[in-house]
């Protein structure tokens, strides 16, 4: 359905705001806004300059979820999901910044595109090496690419649909030729495929962390702790900080009370509560907004409850995105079935179907009178927010008749495996956080019928014929009407119900300094300091 022209004009009114806000705040002394409620992506709160950078000190960083490996093939090259260990470890050949909405070289010295964005030019940093002592070559760069692909990493389907060759003419340059003109390409070499990692690492036979990175490892205690040290060799200078330290913290209130209490210094929270909580006590830090941030996924595959369309329509139906964030986000989340809300430069004419509790009843009695039972079984999480959001989704359904069995997983990895990897489910909470930077990244990945990341088993031609367009799309109002064609296919087949947008935070304590964000929320410590060595 069309939106009205007064929700057109709110929309822009909402993406002004923000936008004014942002600004005003990064064009600051302090380089933070003054209202963090307005803000989808920037630096907020009131953060003193803190004077010259000193050296020494750790500076401990509960992430969402400790990591079970050094690899970032291994599915760790997001900021919820590694990312920042891993870019600490190995450092990105290409860095996003949020507040120019540019691509800037990390690792590499330029990536460059010919005149239709089909062919892409890398070149390195002289004298770049890694911790091993080896240089970081374009033979490298190729290992580390086709070692990120062998084990099948993250974005691996969107560089084989994309990535047509790869050369090296010389041993400081790689040369990627695409299958199709894609002006998003840099995003790849923010996150796992630019997470360069030394050929020497499978030396043994067995995975070791050998990266050119600002850190390298000095402790790894799988889903404990990780602590790296300052990598003097580092080409862009030894860091500041003597050491840096992922410890694993259980829930996100808990990391909250470390962080206010100096039990760590900087926090990854993506509770939407939490978030609220952590902003309205005016803590320092870097938001970012995702898009898909919550959701429910709907398992179709064969022999599952939602591979009747009926039944994906009824959930669809009988989930009330307000509901859901009452009881479950405390009120404080981004709810709309929407895929791109009024704060995306992407959100277009095009509404998501939105609640309808008689359709839902409906289909599904259409659906048990051919023999469906009308049960369900939900994957979740056993985790206070997690389960009160369970409990909310089992709520709705069960009020217009089905019958939701819900399996707690005491972790993250045992819920992903679950559902990722067992496929052993019919409906759960998850997220596809897709960036405004690059909407067709994690949108080919979870929607694309030969995805490997495809955890929905959604297969659809017509929304593979879309993904094709997204991603070629010459302009960005050539993208939005895109990806309002997706919205209206995502309408008629149900392949997930939105339940709204992540506004995700990580806060620091103000001593803490220099910390660079990057894309996905993965954040870059080889510039940050504390500024009181106490304080560690």
């Amino acid at each position: 359905m069309k939106r009205s022209s007064l929700a057109r004009v709110g929309a822009v009114f909402t993406a002004l705001t923000a936008a004014t806000v942002l600004l005003a705040g990064c064009a600051g002394g302090s380089g933070t806004a003054t209202d963090a409620s307005e803000v989808t992506t920037g630096l907020v709160g009131d953060q003193t300059d803190g004077g010259d950078p000193t050296s020494g000190g750790t500076l401990s960083y509960a992430t969402y979820n400790g990591v079970s490996s050094l690899d970032p093939a291994d599915r760790q090259d997001g900021g919820a999901t590694g990312g920042s260990e891993m870019a600490a470890i190995y450092d990105l050949l290409m860095r996003y910044d949020p507040q120019s909405k540019q691509y800037q070289p990390q690792l590499a010295q330029a990536l460059k595109a010919n005149g239709d964005n089909t062919v892409w030019t890398l070149k390195l940093r002289e004298g770049a090496k890694f911790s091993d002592g080896t240089p970081v070559d374009a033979a490298a760069v190729q290992w580390s690419i086709n070692h990120y692909l062998e084990k099948k990493g993250t974005h691996t389907q969107v560089w084989k649909a994309t990535v047509a060759d790869v050369a090296s003419p010389d041993p400081a340059t790689v040369v990627f030729t695409l299958k199709q003109a894609w002006n998003e390409f840099p995003i790849l070499f923010t996150t796992g495929p630019g997470m360069i990692v030394a050929p020497s690492s499978m030396a043994s036979g067995k995975f070791t962390a050998v990266g050119a990175g600002p850190f390298t490892v000095e402790k790894f205690a799988s889903q404990d702790e990780l602590v790296l040290a300052a990598n003097p060799g580092y080409w862009n200078g030894k860091p500041h900080l003597e050491k840096l330290r992922f410890p694993a913290i259980v829930g996100e209130q808990a990391k909250l009370d470390a962080l206010h209490t100096g039990g760590i210094q900087a926090a990854y929270l993506r509770g939407a509560e939490e978030v609220h909580n952590a902003l309205e006590a005016g803590d320092v830090g870097y938001v970012y907004t995702v898009n898909m941030g919550s959701l429910q996924l709907l398992n179709q595959r064969e022999g599952r409850a939602a591979s009747d369309p009926r039944v994906r329509k009824a959930i669809v139906a009988a989930f009330n995105p307000e509901t859901f964030n009452e009881r479950g986000e405390g009120g404080f989340g981004m709810p709309s079935s929407d895929m791109f809300q009024s704060w995306s430069q992407w959100h277009g004419d095009v509404a998501g179907t939105g609640y309808d509790p008689e359709t839902a009843k409906k289909l599904l009695a259409e659906a048990k009178a051919d023999g469906y039972e009308g049960k369900l079984t939900y994957a979740g999480l056993n985790e206070p927010g997690a389960q009160r959001r369970a409990l909310a989704v089992q709520s709705m359904l069960q009020a217009v008749g089905f019958t939701v069995d819900i399996v707690y997983n005491s972790n993250i990895n045992d819920l992903v495996k679950m559902t990722y990897v067992q496929h052993d489910f019919d409906l759960g909470e998850s997220g596809f956080n897709v960036l405004d930077e690059s909407p067709f990244m994690r949108m080919y990945g979870s929607l694309a019928s030969t995805s490997t990341s495809n955890v929905l088993g959604y297969e659809n031609p017509e929304m593979d014929a879309l993904l094709g367009k997204l991603q070629t799309a010459a302009t960005d109002d050539d993208r939005r009407k895109v990806l309002e064609d997706i919205q209206t296919v995502v309408n008629a087949t149900n392949p997930m119900a939105v339940a709204g947008a992540g506004k995700y935070f990580i806060p620091w304590s103000t001593n803490t300094h220099g910390i660079t964000p990057s894309a996905d929320g993965i954040m870059l410590f080889g510039n940050a300091w504390l500024s009181s060595k106490s304080a560690s």
